[in-house]
């Protein structure tokens, strides 16, 4: 477990800052609903709070405004900003962030009740696809049709150019945040540049010296998956 001043602690990669007043066992029994995404929120150039997004807003509802120091909640999967609702109680804050950020149809909760007779529920979205004869003729004649062989070529694509995905997206995530956080400090558009060329030595030198909350963020954002 990592410490931070002003009582920030890591454990693992869920972050969470303790303020006066607040009780840590209710904020976590009411953050804790189903959100499997992850942001963060800074005041000004400190962070404040890293996790599910219910255990981040209810720590920003807490924090005194500052109008020199705005508070800016970022999606880490993104690195964009974000606006939470927090008017209201807790509860009424944590209802309209569930239906904000919704669970991803693979991992909404199995029903309770026992399924029927018939085909099983995969979760499919219906969307169109605009394609030419051949490529219909072609997926026509796979086993199981078309709809069974267009999932397996891009469950194939996904696989193939995952690292390379998830590289480019931790890097897209990484200069969202900058750009609005960093980017008018020093050497920024020197440090875009490494980031884009993968240069992580060149680039951790050149954003050594920007303010530590904002540095290690990007840092985590950018190379999170390949540290």
């Amino acid at each position: 477990m990592s410490s931070h001043p002003d009582g920030y602690f890591h454990p693992g990669i869920l972050t969470r800052v303790i303020y006066p007043g607040i009780k840590a066992t209710n904020v976590t029994n009411m953050a804790t609903i189903p959100m499997q995404k992850t942001f963060t929120a800074f005041q000004g150039q400190r962070r404040l709070a890293s996790g599910p997004a219910g255990e981040v807003a209810l720590v920003v509802k807490r924090v005194a405004p500052r109008p020199d120091e705005p508070i800016i909640i970022f999606e880490d999967a993104t690195g964009r900003s974000i606006d939470f609702d927090l008017r209201g109680g807790d509860r009424e804050v944590l209802a309209r962030l569930a239906k904000q950020i919704p669970l991803p149809v693979e991992e909404t909760a199995p029903p309770t009740e026992p399924r029927g007779r018939g085909r099983p529920k995969l979760g499919v979205v219906a969307r169109e696809v605009t394609l030419l004869p051949r490529h219909w003729d072609w997926l026509g004649a796979q086993p199981g049709g078309a709809s069974v062989a267009l999932r397996k070529l891009v469950d194939e694509a996904r696989r193939a150019s995952g690292d390379k995905d998830r590289e480019r997206q931790a890097r897209d995530a990484a200069y969202h945040f900058m750009s609005t956080m960093s980017g008018n400090l020093a050497q920024f558009e020197e440090a875009s540049r490494a980031l884009f060329a993968d240069d992580r030595r060149r680039f951790a030198g050149l954003i050594a010296d920007w303010p530590a909350d904002i540095r290690d963020h990007i840092v985590k954002l950018a190379y999170s998956d390949r540290a």
